[in-house]
C-alpha cells in the first residue's frame, strides 16, 4: 500500500509517497494552482490510485482548494495536527533538522504507522459544508461586532458618558441603528446638548424606528442636556473623530452579521437534520446551524455518543499517575461547538422543565454554574446524537423520564 504526505505552503507544496516498508518511492514539488493539482493527481494515479483503492493523504490543514481537489471520489484525507506532526518529526531525527520535503515524508509515515489513531475528514454533504461556511462566518461576524462595540463603549466612557446613559434602556444599545444614527449627528457631548427634538426624531426615523419616536427623543434630549463633565474643546473634537472612525467599523460589522444571519436562516431549514435539531429546547435557527456546522451530517464520523461528547468538550477527562488521580474539564476540544453548547444549555434551562430540574440537581449537589451547565450540555448533546442516528425528534418525556415521573 502507498501512503501520501503533503507539506503545504502558500505558493508551493511538497509531496512524498512511501510504501509499506517506509521506503520513499516518489517525491515532487508542485505549485498551488491547477497545473500543480493536475501533477499531483497524475502522480497518485501513477502509483496505483484508483476509484476502488484510493491512496490516503495526510496534510496539516482541513480547508483550501488543495484539500477540495484531494477529497474528490472516495479518497480519505487526514488533517494532521501540526503539533502532532512536530512530535513525529523527532522520531525520525534527533538533530532537530527540518525541511519541507522532510515534513512531507513524516506525514506520509504517520499514515503508514498510525493511520488507525487519526481521523479522516468527515464525508459531509455539500449542503452541510456550505452551512458550515455560513454559520462560522456569522459567528465570526457576531464576535467581531461585539469586539468593535466594546471598543466604542470604552471610548464613549472616556469622553461621552451621556451617550451611554441615553442608550442604556435599549437592548444591544450601541449595535442598534438608532444609536448609530444619533452618534453620527452628535459625535461629541457638546453637539448632543444642542440637538433639538426635531433633529433627534429625524435620526430615529432614519434608523427605521416607528413607535414612541417623540417620547424617546424627549428622553434623550433630557439626558444630553443634563450636567456632564467635558474635555477641552479641541480634545473633545479629536475624540469625536476617533469615535466616528470606530462607528464606521461597527456599521460594517453589524451589516455583515445581519446579512450572514439572513443567509443562514434561508439555508438551514433546507437540511434534512434541521427539523430534528430545532425540536430540541434552546436551539433556534442560528444556534442550531452552528451545532450542525461542527458535527456535520456524516453518521459514521463518531463511533458513539462518547466520541461526540469528547469532541464537544462537554465530557470530563481523567488524569491519573501513580497514586494521584483527578477529573477535570477538557481543554482540547472544538471551541466553536463548545461555545454553542454553552448558549444551548443556558437557553434550555428556561425552555425545558427536565433540563431545569437537571441543572438544579447539579447545583444542589455542589457544582458551580458553569459545571452544572456543562453537565447539562453533555447530556443533551448525547440525546442529539441518538436522535440524529435514529431520525427521531426530541421528546421531553423520553429525555428526562425520572424528573417527569417525580413531578407527576
Amino acid at each position: 500500500m502507498i501512503y501520501c504526505g503533503i507539506d503545504w505552503a502558500e505558493k508551493t507544496h511538497d509531496v512524498a509517497l512511501v510504501d509499506d516498508s517506509g521506503q520513499l518511492v516518489a517525491k515532487r514539488h508542485i505549485t498551488d494552482d491547477a497545473d500543480g493539482y493536475r501533477i499531483l493527481l497524475e502522480l497518485l494515479t501513477e502509483y496505483g490510485d484508483t476509484e476502488e483503492t484510493p491512496i490516503p493523504v495526510a496534510i496539516e490543514t482541513s480547508r483550501g482548494l488543495l484539500v477540495a481537489v484531494l477529497r474528490t471520489g472516495k479518497r480519505k484525507v487526514y488533517a494532521i495536527n501540526p503539533m502532532a506532526a512536530a512530535r513525529y518529526r523527532d522520531r525520525h531525527s534527533v538533530s532537530r533538522k527540518k525541511s519541507d520535503p522532510g515534513d512531507a515524508l513524516v506525514l506520509a509515515n504517520i499514515l503508514r504507522t498510525d493511520m488507525h489513531a487519526h481521523r479522516p475528514l468527515p464525508d459531509d454533504s455539500d449542503l452541510a459544508r456550505s452551512l458550515a461556511v455560513l454559520a462560522r462566518a456569522q459567528q465570526d461576524a457576531t464576535w467581531n461586532r461585539q469586539q468593535v462595540s466594546n471598543q466604542l463603549r470604552s471610548l464613549l466612557r472616556e469622553y461621552y458618558p451621556a451617550a451611554l446613559a441615553a442608550f442604556e434602556p435599549w437592548r444591544n444599545g450601541l449595535c442598534r441603528r438608532e444609536a448609530r444614527e444619533v452618534l453620527k449627528v452628535a459625535p461629541t457631548p457638546s453637539r448632543a446638548a444642542r440637538l433639538t427634538r426635531t433633529q433627534l426624531q429625524a435620526a430615529l426615523r432614519r434608523a427605521g424606528r416607528e413607535r414612541s419616536i417623540a417620547a424617546e427623543a424627549g428622553r434623550m434630549q433630557e439626558v444630553f442636556r443634563a450636567t456632564w463633565s467635558h474635555h477641552a474643546p479641541l480634545v473633545e473634537e479629536a475624540l469625536g473623530k476617533q469615535m466616528l472612525a470606530l462607528l464606521v467599523q461597527l456599521e460594517a460589522a453589524c451589516t455583515a452579521a445581519d446579512d450572514l444571519a439572513e443567509a443562514v436562516e434561508e439555508a438551514f431549514p433546507q437540511h434534512p437534520d434541521a427539523e430534528i435539531i430545532l425540536s430540541f429546547p434552546g436551539l433556534g435557527v442560528q444556534l442550531g446551524a452552528r451545532v450542525l456546522a461542527e458535527i456535520g451530517d456524516d453518521r459514521n464520523r463518531f463511533a458513539d455518543a462518547r466520541g461526540l461528547k469528547a469532541y464537544a468538550g462537554s465530557s470530563p477527562v481523567t488524569r491519573a499517575s501513580g497514586k494521584k488521580s483527578s477529573v477535570s474539564r477538557r481543554w482540547v476540544k472544538n471551541d466553536r461547538l463548545n461555545h454553542a453548547g454553552y448558549l444551548w444549555a443556558f437557553a434550555a434551562i428556561t425552555r425545558s422543565p427536565g433540563a431545569k430540574a437537571s441543572y438544579r440537581r447539579r447545583r444542589d449537589h455542589g457544582d458551580w454554574h458553569a459545571s452544572a451547565q456543562r453537565n447539562l450540555f453533555n447530556r443533551m448533546i448525547g440525546q442529539l446524537y441518538y436522535c440524529l442516528q435514529n431520525r427521531r425528534p426530541f421528546e421531553e418525556g423520553t429525555a428526562f423520564p425520572v424528573v417527569l415521573t417525580s413531578a407527576a
